[in-house]
């Protein structure tokens, strides 16, 4: 097993976290089910992802055979595998805020102000609840169609997909497993010139995915540039495989994230952090091409009933009737310890267990990474679970989440309809005394 440094550890269970929860099992196979019928807006609308270009306008505007090219992608775009693989920042593995990725470049015969990009957009980090991927076309004459709002409308060189299909495109998913990359032994390509603490660079498939880089831009020269932190750039000479130098310019192309790392998924296989039947199915197909994969498996259900310390008994406690509820006391016994509480008096400790569990329950964590990576559903499944679907919630640190993945969902409303710019985030701070319900009935929450 390759040894773990701690930078190394630290970004591991970072990106077994994200491998958790951004992307879940419930997503995939929705959004596969309607692909493989040909229902391509039906398996985007499953994947969250927005679809903001007109095929039939671009058609019009471009001529019919570019709308069919972008047609044919579109029908063989995964969106949950490209959600798999879209980019994210630290710390809690949200999309990368304010980002517009291409994923390919087309050639308009109708159109001669350069090429036509079909882009995957995130908005900005004020209106990231629901962590939405929008998809639209760009084209350098006309800079700001289709972006609305968005603050960088134009593909970004960095983070590109169009030379890494098998990112997204079902026809080119197989290639994962050679373009995954490896960590750098020592003595080879560039690995005395990687800083102390950067680790998981894919150096054996730098110069293949440079010549690719430099094939499609089209340039003459042979010098690359790869972005390891914001201060450590190196300069790749093709023309002089051994020959590598520490800086970089901005005037030479920049080789994409996606070619410069490791798959994390490598990774996470490699150190035992993640098992096969927790990727993506594409994606275990590729690295694992001699078993057989089925659908991605999420965690464990909740058990059964959870045991509590009941003057000097165990007792249980778990869902009846769509409630949460102790069963091992009399209704009375109850009634009569519940005016205790309400009149000032110490309750049961199975009923402090349970308003413990309302208010601060063991798997906040879990709900709180739900609804920040946009599963709402996930989140309020595992609130039923845990509390059952008809109780109501009362006030604690679950309801403020709760509220406040409501509000954020109100503002990433506000930005995809223009209603709001580019301020700072509405206030997370509800004030408002108002009962939640675990299937909350309020809009926003649907």
């Amino acid at each position: 097993m390759h040894p773990l440094t701690a930078n190394e550890d630290f970004r591991l269970l970072f990106w077994a976290r994200v491998r958790e929860f951004a992307v879940p099992p419930s997503m995939i196979g929705s959004a596969t089910a309607r692909r493989k019928v040909g229902d391509w807006a039906g398996a985007c609308a499953a994947a969250r992802v927005d679809v903001d270009l007109n095929l039939r306008a671009v058609g019009r505007a471009h001529g019919t055979e570019l709308a069919a090219k972008i047609r044919a992608d579109l029908r063989h775009l995964a969106p949950d595998l490209l959600r798999w693989h879209f980019p994210r920042i630290a710390p809690d593995g949200l999309l990368r805020p304010g980002l517009t990725v291409s994923l390919a470049r087309y050639r308009s015969t109708a159109d001669s102000g350069g090429a036509i990009h079909l882009v995957a957009r995130t908005p900005p980090a004020w209106a990231d609840a629901g962590q939405r991927i929008s998809l639209a076309l760009w084209m350098p004459s006309r800079r700001g169609a289709g972006a609305g709002l968005h603050p960088h409308p134009r593909p970004d060189r960095r983070f590109r997909l169009d030379l890494h299909r098998h990112l997204w495109d079902v026809r080119r998913a197989g290639e994962l497993r050679e373009r995954a990359g490896r960590w750098p032994s020592h003595g080879s390509l560039a690995s005395d010139r990687i800083p102390a603490g950067v680790s998981a660079c894919a150096v054996d498939r730098w110069m293949a995915e440079a010549a690719l880089l430099l094939s499609a831009e089209g340039r003459g020269g042979d010098v690359v540039t790869v972005r390891l932190t914001a201060r450590h750039r190196l300069t790749l000479n093709l023309s002089a495989p051994y020959e590598v130098v520490v800086g970089g310019t901005r005037e030479v192309p920049v080789l994409p994230h996606a070619a410069t790392w490791v798959l994390p998924d490598l990774e996470l296989l490699h150190s035992g952090l993640l098992s096969a039947d927790r990727l993506h199915p594409l994606v275990a197909s590729a690295l694992r091409p001699d078993r057989p994969v089925g659908a991605a498996r999420g965690p464990d259900d909740p058990g059964s009933p959870r045991l509590v310390e009941c003057r000097g008994a165990t007792h249980r406690i778990a869902v009846v009737n769509g409630v949460l509820v102790p069963l091992d006391h009399e209704p009375g016994e109850i009634r009569r310890e519940e005016l205790l509480g309400a009149l000032g008096g110490t309750e049961l400790p199975c009923l402090r267990a349970i308003d413990a569990v309302h208010r601060h329950p063991e798997c906040l964590a879990d709900v709180r990474a739900r609804l920040d990576h946009g599963d709402t559903a996930g989140a309020l499944a595992t609130v039923e679970g845990l509390l059952g679907p008809d109780v109501l919630l009362r006030g604690g640190a679950l309801r403020d989440e709760l509220e406040t993945a409501a509000r954020r969902r109100v503002a990433h409303g506000l930005y995809r309809t223009g209603l709001a710019g580019f301020g700072p985030p509405p206030s997370t701070r509800d004030t408002r005394g108002r009962v939640l319900r675990s299937r909350p009935r309020h809009a926003a929450l649907r």
